[in-house]
């Protein structure tokens, strides 16, 4: 792993030493990057993707897994997605990337999903174009929790959600064994954004080709430190909450999972399609796959991956266009 970084040490992006605007023309997309200040005043980076066609097919709004940040890795599935005609927008969460906050310090996830509506709304609203578009959510990880978490809150604001790996429930191969939880969550009420939390390296649990371990290792917002306290306890709150909840979900989905996944437990995605009320729901568990579905796989595992997630936004947003027409019908029958 040293040659390899030794190797790749000078990388500006995780594609290579592209300008970013260079490489954004050679793929054929739109891209920019933001500030936007939340209603609760903190300061958030953001970037879009945005296809060269107008208007998109739809918009996907996009939260990234814990410790990651949007201008990493992360980029290349919105990047695949905007050459397939939608636009994604997406933020650094509270103390990740570019965001304000301590690094890695998450003490309320509710808050956190007050920052996402707030961005995503205000991307939708403020430009004409996508009004009366498909909206779909995307989370990964953590960020897949946060968007049943958005769900809950507003619960016909988008037509679907994309759910990598979704964090319902930490898996018991990284959560520390009792009475370890009890103790922490007694520790971090008194020092919340203390790093001590023992877990195993969760890049290495999560990334199987070893040069894109590398790569993401070279991630220069990529936190690396112990979890915190406070963070590791809300989240422990947040799993065991959406875990009680999935019999509310309501809004198609497609949930994508790694047999191998030893980070969120694909068991836990079972059980969301299984209990969900949703009609239209769709499970993909890949055999032997890990957590880092849309990277750290092999590029053809990635390509697999990719394409279900393409082939369920091409049967979402037609089923969309045919809603629109049928309601249009109905209202010119009713008045006619």
């Amino acid at each position: 792993m040293e040659e390899e970084r030794h190797h790749l040490q000078n990388l500006l992006h995780f594609w290579g030493n592209t300008p970013e605007e260079d490489y954004y023309n050679l793929q054929g997309i739109k891209s920019t990057k933001s500030f936007y200040t939340s209603p609760r005043g903190l300061t958030l980076f953001t970037r879009s993707w945005l296809p060269l066609s107008s208007p998109p097919r739809g918009i996907i709004c996009m939260v990234h897994g814990y410790g990651n940040d949007v201008s990493w890795t992360f980029q290349a599935t919105p990047i695949f997605l905007a050459q397939n005609g939608f636009a994604c927008f997406a933020l650094d969460l509270q103390g990740h990337g570019q965001s304000q906050g301590l690094k890695a310090f998450v003490p309320n996830v509710d808050l956190v999903v007050d920052d996402c509506l707030a961005f995503f709304d205000s991307v939708i609203n403020q430009n004409p174009q996508f009004q009366n578009r498909p909206t779909f959510l995307y989370g990964e990880s953590m960020g897949g929790a946060i968007c049943l978490l958005i769900h809950f809150r507003n619960p016909k604001s988008f037509n679907g959600a994309i759910l990598i790996a979704p964090m319902c429930k930490i898996s018991d191969t990284v959560r520390p064994r009792w009475p370890i939880p009890e103790i922490l969550s007694f520790l971090a009420k008194i020092a919340p954004t203390l790093p001590i939390v023992p877990t195993a390296d969760l890049l290495d649990k999560s990334v199987k080709i070893m040069e894109k371990k590398v790569i993401a290792v070279m991630n220069p917002m990529r936190y690396g430190g112990k979890p915190r306290l406070g963070t590791v306890a809300e989240l422990f709150r947040v799993t065991d909450y959406v875990s009680n909840r999935l019999f509310d979900v309501s809004l198609p989905f497609i949930v994508l999972h790694g047999s191998a996944d030893v980070v969120t437990d694909p068991n836990v995605s079972r059980e969301l399609y299984e209990e969900a009320k949703s009609e239209d729901r769709s499970i993909k568990i890949y055999d032997g796959m890990m957590h880092s579905l849309l990277f750290g796989e092999t590029d053809e595992n990635v390509e697999i991956v990719r394409s279900d997630i393409l082939s369920w936004l091409n049967d979402s947003t037609e089923t969309s266009a045919d809603e629109k027409i049928f309601k249009l019908f109905v209202v010119i029958y009713c008045h006619g």
